[in-house]
């Protein structure tokens, strides 16, 4: 999910932040097509060590299979590609969504049917974009956050992300939680950042809000950060919110790259809830 370096104590990182001018509405953008029309889009985020990786070849094998199913599929780099910011730093969800309508007016894909796939930050950002925009259909979200954590800059100040110009709301890197990272303990990190109850809710991804079908898949050991519990919050929100569309939550036992192990479950969930016309 997260290299360590590229966490919140980089000096790399740091010298990357600045006054706020550079533009960071770049998105670089991977179309893989099938042969038929109409293909529903699954829109892939990885996590925070940057890049675009769902074009590399350790996900070819799932790239390949659903596009065999019938999706085309559209990698995303958000940021750490000479296309996008340098940083994860106020990264702009409107300009991601911009970027997906642009290649969902393709001849070959129904720009009805939109699903996100996520996995790590770009969970935490697949939940958050489709909350915001209605054109998101389903949401494949695996070991998420149910909430916005800070940008991965020396201070760890500002938001991960920006809506409309804006930062959105995000828990802060507390003092208590400095020693744990500085040790690479990031699980412990986040968990003591997750004890500011006030900003967990203020940062609380409105997951009620999405017009679509929702899976989280979490790892009960997940060693990066509490994937697990922090899915079980957003379960609870969704029927909190008696939110009308389907949802699951399946949690395997493992660590936090495990959860590729297991998308057979992603694949049985997208059939049923979000499937192709072959």
């Amino acid at each position: 999910m997260m290299k360590v370096v590229s966490i919140f104590f980089s000096l790399v990182l740091l010298m990357a932040c600045n006054d706020g001018t550079t533009d960071r509405s770049g998105v670089d953008t991977q179309l893989y097509l099938g042969d038929g029309d109409h293909q529903p889009l699954i829109v892939a985020f990885g996590g925070g060590d940057g890049g675009n990786g769902w074009t590399s070849d350790r996900v070819k094998d799932k790239r390949e299979q659903l596009i065999a199913k019938g999706y085309a599929f559209l990698a995303v780099g958000y940021f750490g590609t000479a296309q996008s910011p340098g940083t994860l730093d106020r990264i702009s969800l409107d300009a991601i969504h911009d970027a997906i309508l642009s290649v969902a007016n393709h001849r070959k894909i129904d720009r009805n049917k939109i699903a996100l796939l996520g996995v790590s930050k770009g969970a935490e950002l697949a939940l958050l974009l489709a909350s915001h925009f209605e054109d998101i259909s389903c949401v494949v979200a695996m070991a998420p956050s149910h909430c916005v954590f800070p940008a991965h800059t020396f201070m760890a100040s500002t938001s991960s992300w920006t809506y409309q110009g804006e930062e959105v709301p995000f828990v802060p890197m507390t003092w208590g939680a400095v020693p744990a990272a500085i040790q690479h303990d990031l699980l412990s990190a986040f968990s003591i950042m997750l004890k500011d109850t006030e900003a967990v809710e203020k940062a609380a991804i409105r997951v009620e809000d999405i017009k679509g079908s929702i899976f989280l898949l979490s790892a009960k050991n997940d060693e990066q950060w509490p994937s697990t519990p922090m899915s079980l919050a957003a379960m609870e929100r969704l029927a909190k919110n008696n939110f009308p569309y389907p949802y699951h939550h399946v949690a395997i036992d493992g660590g936090h790259f495990e959860v590729f192990d297991h998308f057979d479950s992603v694949y049985h969930f997208l059939d049923q809830n979000f499937p192709a016309d072959l």
